[in-house]
């Protein structure tokens, strides 16, 4: 992992990150003419390590033919995050951040340090998907091709109550939070498995009760696969960090606060817009009405078992759902 260096970086809301600096990683080289390049940002909780299984040789991202530039978000505990950043802006004291700060710094690290002009595609899913968004609506003569899988332009109205109450609740109701001056992550942690508890009840489909999906993945009983998996998965997170990242979800809005079906209209990007059957957070209806807003969208819903879960890459089947809506939208 490389770390580029923004200096005092300006946000959207007027504050400054002192030394600010963004994490990433590459796979692949840029070709002389600097257009094979890829950005593929990361998703909630989420880091370059969890994105690379989509990245190797035969698959859509094959760094033999793309340059793929894996870049953290602010809050991710490797970029500039509270967990990371001195007084006075440490920990519960960290400025809120936008998505459009995110996409900023970017496009900051493809210019000023790669010298690349022109993207063959920024993609992403979750809140990747809404960095990808601010992206093409942002440097529409930037992004040549661009795919939200399993995303949207902005959180609908259910996905930000999940935002509030599925993230934010569990941590600022912790005994132990301490208005973000916890002493160390773990602290928090009865706040953390409780997100655990409430993602395992409103992520998964219901097929993952029943049958063996949960027997496919290890887990023996029902309680083995939310301690197993979802705990697994958020006691390793700092507390501040996730406020952070879900925070910055929930004002998500290419449009800043304007028309969005007329800012998607001035998409001029290739899109590529792959919903999965079963997605609770980014459901396939919402996002056939976003491609409808954008001008030549094409838009497929995939039928998986994992719902939005299939990011993950839990099955064969869904890395293979991953892989083809990638190559998907190369081939745009």
């Amino acid at each position: 992992m490389d770390t580029f260096e923004l200096g005092n970086f300006r946000l959207a809301n007027g504050y400054t990150i002192p030394n600010a600096r963004l994490a990433y990683t590459t796979h692949g080289t840029l070709n002389a003419t600097r257009d094979n390049a890829v950005v593929f940002p990361n998703f909630l909780g989420g880091n370059d390590a969890a994105l690379e299984m989509y990245v190797g040789e035969g698959m859509a991202l094959d760094p033999n033919k793309y340059f793929v530039i894996l870049p953290g978000q602010f809050g991710n505990g490797f970029s500039s995050s509270p967990s990371n950043t001195p007084p006075p802006f440490d920990r519960g004291a960290f400025p809120p951040i936008a998505i459009a700060d995110d996409v900023i710094a970017q496009h900051r690290l493809i210019t000023e340090h790669f010298g690349i002009e022109r993207l063959a595609l920024v993609l992403g899913w979750s809140v990747g998907a809404l960095q990808t968004y601010e992206w093409a609506a942002r440097f529409p003569d930037v992004v040549t091709r661009m795919a939200s899988i399993a995303g949207a332009p902005r959180p609908s109205p259910w996905t930000l109550h999940w935002l509030r109450t599925v993230i934010e609740e569990p941590i600022v109701t912790d005994p132990a939070w301490s208005n973000g001056f916890y002493a160390q992550a773990s602290d928090v942690q009865a706040g953390l498995r409780r997100q655990g508890h409430c993602m395992a009840l409103t992520l998964p489909p219901l097929a993952y009760y029943h049958g063996d999906l949960m027997q496919r993945l290890g887990f023996g009983s029902v309680q083995d696969f939310v301690r197993g998996f979802f705990e697994g998965f958020m006691v390793g997170q700092d507390p501040n960090n996730l406020l952070i990242q879900a925070r910055k979800a929930l004002t998500a809005d290419p449009a800043h606060g304007g028309s969005l079906p007329e800012a998607l209209g001035q998409i001029t990007a290739k899109t590529t817009i792959v919903a999965f059957t079963g997605d609770v957070m980014f459901p396939p209806q919402d996002n056939e009405l976003d491609a409808r807003n954008i001008p030549g969208a094409h838009y497929r819903e995939a039928t998986t078992i994992s719902g939005h879960l299939t990011t993950f890459g839990l099955f064969p089947e869904d890395r293979q759902a991953v892989d083809d809506a990638i190559r998907e939208a190369l081939a745009a």
